[in-house]
C-alpha cells in the first residue's frame, strides 16, 4: 500500500469519527433539538491519564515545608570522651541526659522535610489534553456518574445542555426550580446532608470548617454567568475558558455530572479548535 492510500485511509477514519449528540433542553426540562458535541466527547476514558492530570494539578498548588535549621540543635552539649562506659551520644552540660542527637529526646530530626524538596510532578502536555477529553467523555456516562455517588436520574441523557437562558439565572430559588424540572435537586440534597463540620482540629484552624461533597457541575460561556447556582450545595460555576480536568472529575475519579449551556458547548468547540459539524 502507497503512503498516499494509508494518508487516505487515515483522514478517512478521521472524517469518519462520530459526534456524540446530546438533547437541548429548555430551562424546564423539555426537548427542544439535538445538538452535536464537540468530538473531545467521543475520546475513550482514560481514567489512569484523568488521574494523573488532576494529581499534577494538585501538586502545583502544594506548598513547600521544612523545618528549622536549627530545630533540636538549640542545646548546650558536651562529648565525654571514650572510656567511660557509657555511649557516645552528646549530653547536656553537667549532665547525664542526652540531647541534640536523633536517639535523644528533644534532639533534632533525622531525615526532616526540607523546603528544597520538589512536590510538583509533570505531565506530557499531549497526555494532559487527552486527559481532558477523556474527562470530558467521562461526562456522558451514566454508570460512572452513578459510582461517583451522584443521584442521577433514570433514563437521563448526559450530559445536560440546556438553552442559553440557564446563564441569566441569578437567585437560587430559580436555580433550584431549574434543578427539579431536570430531576437533579436529589442529587443536591445528597451534598447537604453529607456535609460535615470540623468542630476542632488543624482542618478548622486552617479554614476548612467545612467539607462539604461535590454534587452538579455548570459550565457557562463566560465569568459571571448563571451566578443563581453559586449558593447550592456542591454546585460549582465554572467558564468553559477555566474549565480543568480536576473540574470534571475532582479528586481523580472522573463521571462528574455536569450541564453545558449550549453557548458554553461552542465556546468549547472553538477552544478545542474544531469545526462546528
Amino acid at each position: 500500500m502507497t503512503d498516499e492510500a494509508r494518508s487516505g485511509d487515515r483522514g478517512a477514519v478521521q472524517h469518519t469519527t462520530p459526534h456524540h449528540r446530546a438533547h437541548l433542553l429548555s430551562v424546564d426540562g423539555k426537548q427542544h433539538a439535538v445538538v452535536a458535541l464537540p468530538l473531545a466527547f467521543s475520546q475513550p476514558v482514560r481514567t489512569d491519564l484523568i488521574r494523573r492530570a488532576v494529581v499534577a494539578a494538585q501538586t502545583h498548588r502544594r506548598q513547600p515545608y521544612g523545618t528549622s535549621p536549627t530545630a533540636g540543635l538549640r542545646h548546650s552539649v558536651e562529648w565525654s570522651g571514650k572510656g567511660r562506659g557509657v555511649a557516645r551520644t552528646p549530653r547536656l552540660m553537667d549532665s547525664m541526659r542526652g540531647a541534640q542527637s536523633p536517639n535523644t529526646v528533644g534532639g533534632r530530626p533525622a531525615h526532616p522535610p526540607k523546603v528544597e524538596r520538589l512536590w510538583a510532578k509533570k505531565i506530557n502536555t499531549t497526555e494532559r489534553k487527552l486527559a481532558f477529553a477523556s474527562a470530558l467523555a467521562a461526562t456522558r456516562e451514566g454508570k460512572l456518574a452513578t459510582e461517583r455517588g451522584h443521584k442521577v436520574p433514570h433514563g437521563a441523557s448526559l450530559p445536560y445542555v440546556l438553552d442559553d437562558p440557564i446563564e441569566e439565572i441569578r437567585t437560587s430559588s430559580k436555580a433550584r426550580e431549574i434543578l427539579e424540572h431536570l430531576k437533579l435537586w436529589p442529587d443536591i440534597q445528597r451534598a447537604q446532608d453529607g456535609t460535615q463540620l470540623h468542630s476542632s482540629g488543624r482542618a478548622r484552624r486552617r479554614g476548612r470548617v467545612r467539607r462539604t461533597p461535590r454534587s452538579v457541575l455548570v459550565v457557562t460561556s463566560a465569568p459571571g454567568r448563571a451566578i443563581g447556582f453559586r449558593n447550592l450545595s456542591g454546585v460549582d460555576i465554572v467558564p468553559v475558558q477555566r474549565l480543568a480536568t480536576e473540574d470534571l472529575a475532582p479528586g481523580g475519579v472522573a463521571g462528574r455530572l455536569t450541564i453545558f449551556s449550549r453557548a458554553a458547548v461552542e465556546a468549547l468547540r472553538t477552544r478545542l479548535g474544531e469545526a462546528a459539524p
